[in-house]
C-alpha cells in the first residue's frame, strides 16, 4: 500500500494543495526523527553481528551507496542543466543513505532481508560523517562548475543534524527494542503504518508548497530524478552479478543502492540550504520516485524468485 498511498497523497497535494499546506515545515524533523525510531525498534543488537558475517555484500552495498550515487547525482545534474536549488537536492538525496523502505521492499520481494537490514543500519551509520563530507564537496564542486561562484556549505551544521534526526533515534529505537522488548512487540505492527504516514505528510507538503516551480520547471528535475534512481537499481545488480554474488543477494543490494532515504534529504535541504527555497523539492519526488521503482523491482523480483513448478 506504501505507493498508492503515497501517489493519492501527491495527487491531492498538487490538485487541491490546501489537502496539505497544513503541516507545517518545522514538523519535519519530527515525523523524520519517527520515521528512524520506527526503524530502530526493527532492529537488535545481533542486527550489528551480521556486518562481520558479510563482509563482501556489506563493501560493495555501502561502496555503491556513497561513490556510485554521488557521482551520478553530480553527472546527472549537470547534464540537465538544473537550477542550482534543484541541484543542491538531487546531491543531497545521492549523497543519502539507504531508504528504511528498502528493508520492506527486500521483504516483499523475497530477498535477501537480514543483508538489507544490514546495509541500511551501516549506511544510516555512516551517513553521520559521510552524507556531510560528501555533500560540501559535490555541492561546492558542482557549483562551481555551474555558476563559477563556491557554494559555502555549513559541513558541521549537516552532521549535527544528521546525527540528531538519525542516529539518535534509530539509538533509541534499539535500546527500546533490547530492554523492553514485550512493549515494543505491542506497538512494531504500527510502527511501519506510522512510517508511512510521515514520509507522506512531509512529500505531501513540499509538493503543495512548491507546486508553482514544479509544474513549471520540474520535467527536466523528474527525468534526473528518475534516473538516479534507475541507474542505483540496475547498476547495482549488474555489478553485484559481475561480482559473482548469488541472484538474491545481487537483487537486494540493487534495491538498496536504488532506494535513499529522501526524507533525509528533505530536511537538510530545509535545515542547511533555507536560502535555497526549491532545494526540497527533489526529495519529494525522490521519494515518490523510489517507492513506485521500489514496487516494480519488488514484484519482478518475487517473480524470477518464484519456485518453478515441475
Amino acid at each position: 500500500m506504501f505507493p498508492l498511498w503515497v501517489l493519492t497523497g501527491a495527487g491531492l497535494a498538487l490538485w487541491k494543495p490546501e489537502t496539505a499546506t497544513w503541516f507545517q515545515p518545522g514538523w519535519i524533523p519530527y515525523f523524520l526523527g519517527l520515521i528512524m525510531l520506527s526503524m530502530g525498534l526493527t532492529l537488535s543488537i545481533e542486527d550489528f553481528s551480521r556486518v562481520i558475517k558479510l563482509p563482501k555484500s556489506i563493501l560493495l552495498g555501502v561502496g555503491l551507496q556513497y561513490l556510485l550515487m554521488p557521482g551520478l547525482g553530480y553527472a546527472l545534474a549537470l547534464a540537465f542543466k538544473l537550477p542550482i536549488d534543484f541541484v543542491i537536492g538531487l546531491v543531497l538525496v545521492a549523497c543519502c543513505p539507504g531508504g528504511t523502505a528498502s528493508n520492506v521492499v527486500c521483504f516483499i520481494a523475497k530477498t535477501h532481508v537480514a543483508l538489507s537490514v544490514s546495509l541500511t543500519t551501516c549506511s544510516t551509520i555512516l551517513a553521520v560523517f559521510l552524507t556531510p563530507l560528501l555533500t560540501t564537496w559535490w555541492i561546492e564542486s558542482i557549483s562551481l562548475e555551474l555558476t563559477g561562484l563556491k557554494i559555502d556549505v555549513d559541513t558541521m551544521g549537516l552532521f549535527l543534524k544528521t546525527l540528531k534526526v538519525v542516529i539518535l533515534p534509530v539509538l533509541i529505537g534499539v535500546f527500546l527494542n533490547h530492554y523492553f522488548n514485550h512493549e515494543v512487540k505491542k506497538v512494531e505492527a504500527y510502527t511501519p503504518f506510522l512510517a508511512v504516514l510521515s514520509i507522506v505528510f512531509i512529500i505531501d507538503f513540499i509538493l503543495a508548497a512548491k507546486k508553482d516551480a514544479i509544474l513549471e520547471i520540474g520535467s527536466a528535475l523528474i527525468c534526473a530524478v528518475v534516473l538516479l534512481h534507475l541507474l542505483g537499481f540496475l547498476l547495482g545488480y549488474i555489478l553485484s552479478r559481475l561480482l559473482r554474488f548469488n541472484e538474491k543477494d545481487a537483487q537486494t543490494v540493487s534495491i538498496e543502492v536504488g532506494m535513499q532515504n529522501s526524507g533525509l534529504a528533505t530536511e537538510l535541504a530545509r535545515s542547511n540550504f533555507s536560502s535555497y527555497g526549491l532545494a526540497t523539492v527533489p526529495g519529494a519526488i525522490s521519494a515518490l520516485t523510489h517507492c513506485i521503482l521500489g514496487s516494480i523491482a519488488a514484484g519482478l523480483c518475487r517473480w524470477r524468485n518464484a519456485p518453478t513448478k515441475k
